[in-house]
């Protein structure tokens, strides 16, 4: 019986996600806890362990957006990741890693291609960005450390390939440890240049 129950719970967990991911799809809700929510209330489910955790969300936007989005989100994909992976050579003396919905397939036309990048100082990436004539504009991000304390980090965004790039900048030994991701709660999934040429070879 209590097998059973589990199994149960697992495929309610299923449906809720591909639920979610329909309604952050189909409604443009950023937010997976809201879409969750919204899930479960359409289908009636309200166990707490019928609900699935934001990975399990991220998983199925990924997978409903490879069924439905067909060659249009195919394409644009692909054509991030060829943009990301530019960049990445661009900024390779700051030991670029592409981070975010690029990387875990779940870009959209809203996306950018979010990059964390290695440097004594911020300064230091904006010179090289002047150096080879590109315009940027400066941000600041706030993101959330293992230490469970959130810290601000400089970045700067500019157009590359088409794309728009967003290079946030940590202190060299800041590649040891990623930050949280605001999705999962997890840190964050880093891909270098490498994992990037075998993510296109492979699409």
């Amino acid at each position: 019986m209590p097998k059973k129950r589990n199994n149960g719970s697992e495929r309610e967990r299923q449906v809720v996600a591909q639920e979610a991911a329909r309604i952050i799809v189909n409604h443009g809700v950023r937010d997976y806890r809201v879409a969750k929510q919204k899930a479960a209330e359409r289908l009636g489910i309200n166990g707490r362990g019928s609900l699935p955790g934001n990975a399990e969300i991220e998983t199925a936007v990924a997978d409903h957006l490879a069924l439905f989005g067909g060659d249009s989100h195919h394409d644009r994909l692909r054509m991030m990741r060829v943009a990301a992976l530019s960049a990445m050579e661009l900024l390779a003396d700051f030991t670029p890693r592409l981070v975010g919905p690029v990387l875990a397939g779940t870009a959209d036309e809203d996306s950018a291609i979010n990059l964390h990048v290695f440097a004594d100082a911020p300064e230091v990436v904006a010179m090289e960005l002047d150096g080879i004539g590109v315009a940027y504009r400066p941000y600041e991000r706030r993101l959330k450390s293992r230490r469970d304390r959130f810290e601000t980090y400089a970045g700067f965004e500019f157009h590359h390939s088409h794309s728009p790039i967003q290079a946030t900048v940590f202190p060299i030994d800041g590649i040891r440890q990623a930050p949280m991701s605001p999705v999962t709660g997890k840190p964050m999934k880093r891909a270098d240049s490498a994992v990037v040429q075998e993510l296109l070879a492979h699409d």
